[in-house]
């Protein structure tokens, strides 16, 4: 895998921080900056017919709804309305995807919220129509794990979700690094980031589930083609993975928590070790994939990601912006580029809506932002 250059990457860092002010409401937000660096020598132009504008933009169209608790994964239903989980309260609540009126469908028994962990992201089966089921991932008293249940419209409000049947159990569980961000990929599998709980060992352990991508059948059953027929794990040496989306050309993109130093982005490919615990960010050393880009964590924090328009969107935590990532190919074809720095605060998940399209959720009420009257929110975006 081709990476940009650490020099351009810490060019970036040093040249962005993050906005000051209060969060206005809604508004179009150009980039804080231009570019630290031009684009590394040997990356394809981004004036190359694959590649989108050096430069992006940024719209927020409307708040569709507000006054969520804890929200944390996000899925779009075949009728536009979305599905977004509560990850202390351990629902998931129907979002009119016009109105934003909310409707919870039902709790998700077994879910032990604490800390990090909760109920977490949220999938649709790609047999939806037919179906009907959901897919979480929780935190229960004793691991991580992967469920589905149907989902009964016709059942009274609040009584709409059928009893868990468990695909996957045994994830490891912490306080902290429970990773829990699922999706189901072009080839019909499903994946899961995972995090390593704070037992950085875990990480590079090949029999544990921590600091891993896992990608399963949708029964829970290693995939065809995964490095290791009887086993879930596809890529490994991961710290906290809350991010996963493909390209247009079926390329798997994950982001990842950093601890002091960077954050990263990274092209994921089977088999590959990722570095975590032994390397943080881009070091060049062998036996590890450096990340495509990195950032500093008081930049980033990053946790969801979607492709649109060309691009890696991110949604950053601490960094309380959303980073904008070209792509040309496998690679950056210029600096990421940071949009609403400080104005929504924490940000948690970013969905693709189609075209230029994208749903944005907000974090303040994580036990870690500053909830202002209205949050936690999601927005509407139109990106390019």
């Amino acid at each position: 895998m081709t990476a940009v250059s650490a020099a351009a990457a810490l060019l970036l860092v040093a040249g962005c921080s993050s906005g000051a002010g209060g969060r206005p409401g809604d508004d179009r937000s150009a980039g804080s900056r231009p570019a630290a660096s031009a684009p590394p020598s040997g990356s394809p132009s981004p004036s190359g017919p694959s590649a989108p504008p050096a430069k992006g933009a940024v719209a927020v169209v409307s708040t569709l709804t507000e006054g969520l608790k804890s929200p944390w994964g996000l899925a779009a239903l075949p009728d536009g309305d979305l599905l977004v989980s509560s990850r202390d309260e351990g629902t998931i609540t129907r979002v009119d995807g016009e109105s934003g009126a909310k409707t919870v469908i039902g709790s998700v028994p077994g879910v032990a919220p604490a800390g990090e962990g909760g109920l977490l992201g949220l999938a649709l089966s790609p047999a939806y129509a037919s179906d009907h089921l959901v897919y979480a991932y929780f935190t229960t008293e004793s691991d991580n794990r992967i469920a589905r249940m149907l989902y009964d419209e016709k059942k009274p409000a609040g009584q709409q979700l059928g009893a868990p049947d468990t695909v996957l159990r045994g994830i490891p569980k912490g306080t902290i690094h429970n990773g829990g961000r699922i999706a189901f990929g072009p080839d019909k599998m499903l994946y899961a980031g995972t995090g390593e709980t704070g037992d950085t060992g875990l990480a590079q352990d090949e029999d544990s589930l921590g600091g891993k991508i896992l990608r399963m059948t949708p029964d829970g059953q290693p995939a065809h083609g995964n490095p290791a027929e009887d086993s879930v794990v596809y890529s490994y040496g991961h710290r906290n993975v809350q991010g996963l989306a493909w390209d247009s050309d079926k390329r798997l993109w994950a982001s990842e928590f950093g601890q002091k130093t960077w954050d990263e982005l990274n092209l994921i490919e089977p088999g590959k070790n990722y570095g975590w615990p032994n390397a943080e960010g881009k070091g060049g050393r062998s036996g590890y994939v450096d990340p495509v880009a990195q950032w500093r964590t008081a930049d980033a924090s990053p946790s969801g990601i979607a492709v649109a328009q060309g691009s890696v969107w991110m949604a950053a935590l601490r960094g309380e912006r959303l980073w904008r990532v070209p792509l040309a190919g496998a690679e950056p074809s210029a600096d990421p580029q940071p949009f609403l720095e400080g104005r929504y605060g924490r940000l948690r998940t970013v969905l693709a809506a189609g075209g230029d399209k994208l749903w944005l959720v907000t974090s303040e009420t994580d036990g870690r932002g500053t909830p202002e009257p209205g949050d936690d929110k999601i927005l509407q975006l139109e990106v390019e």
